[in-house]
């Protein structure tokens, strides 16, 4: 029998920490008991606003059902071992790991210890991309990503362009396409960071369906757009504006064929919050659809290196 409410630490409270916090305010049968932040300064600004205590880790982690994990990936492996060590379970923002064999680490010990492992792919639960799967009719021939945005000093810098934003549309090319990828092709270089800033890539999957994947963080305007080519569909997704439009080939009643325009209704609903709420309901022993699990976010994982290498053959910079 889970225990409720279910007690719930979050480490990392700068840009994105604070928005998965403030999320788990709004949620039910929870109780949020407070957070770790390594800079002295952030807990003071985040306890003040937030009225929650600021602990040191080990502290936190032993006075928790879940651990929330929102710092840069270098520390997710570190972190998420002592958690599942000590009986919890975690949500571990995106990407899951540095390595696969330290998210092969971790899977074990969740396994051996019956806890579960979210991972933070948030575009899983924005509502655009389950009105997409309504009209989803075969595995689609071709796939186009684009994820793009300004520059913004200290936020993702300690890895690539790959692993802080297009691993979204990695994650999510991978839920459409169950098939082993035949060949990787990529471009990346560095602009305003050592590490890669702005690239491209190429993926052929076994069964013909081709993906192309762009992503910058070096861009004058902010765009997350999604494209899915299938027979007789053409589906365009907008996850930042929260539209769609299909465009599709249909046979009339006197047997000719024309385009038909649509501009389907788009739920309400915030991705975040839902996100975390389906993580729970694992924990509480239902099967929710679009929780990504540590085998998926592996798999992300792999896939994402694999493109690393190819920019580093193209460019010789280490991502």
């Amino acid at each position: 029998m889970i225990k409720t409410p279910l007690k719930v630490g979050i480490v990392g409270t700068g840009r994105f920490g604070s928005r998965h916090l403030e999320k788990w305010l709004k949620i039910e049968d929870i109780e949020l008991i407070g957070f770790n932040d390594k800079d002295d300064g952030t807990c003071g600004e985040v306890a003040d606003k937030f009225g929650l205590p600021c602990f040191p880790l080990e502290e936190l982690i032993g006075s928790v059902d879940i651990l929330d994990i929102v710092v840069p990936i270098s520390s997710h492996f570190k972190i998420a071992k002592k958690a599942l060590e000590a009986g919890k379970h975690i949500f571990v923002e995106k990407s899951f790991t540095e390595f696969p064999d330290q998210a092969d680490e971790l899977k074990e010990l969740a396994v051996k210890s019956s806890l579960m492992v979210g991972i933070g792919h948030i575009e899983r639960f924005n509502p655009v991309l389950v009105e997409l799967k309504k009209h989803l009719t075969a595995i689609p021939s071709k796939l186009m990503a684009f994820r793009q945005g300004p520059f913004i000093p200290g936020v993702g810098l300690d890895v690539s362009i790959i692993k802080e934003l297009m691993i979204h549309d990695i994650d999510l090319i991978l839920s459409f396409v169950n098939e082993q990828v035949r060949d990787v092709k990529a471009v990346g270089i560095p602009i305003l960071t050592p590490k890669v800033d702005i690239a491209n890539a190429r993926l052929e999957f076994e069964n013909g369906c081709v993906a192309n994947l762009t992503a910058s963080r070096v861009s004058r305007e902010r765009t997350r757009k999604f494209r899915v080519f299938q027979l007789n569909d053409y589906i365009s997704l907008d996850f930042q504006n929260r539209n769609v439009e299909m465009f599709s080939l249909e046979e009339t009643a006197d047997g000719k064929r024309q385009i038909v325009a649509r501009d389907p209704d788009i739920s309400e609903g915030e991705p975040l919050k839902l996100e975390l709420e389906a993580f729970l309901a694992t924990i509480r022993g239902e099967s929710i659809p679009g929780v990504c699990t540590g085998y998926q976010g592996k798999k992300s994982l792999e896939l994402a290196l694999q493109i690393v290498e190819q920019t580093r053959n193209s460019s010789g910079v280490r991502s």
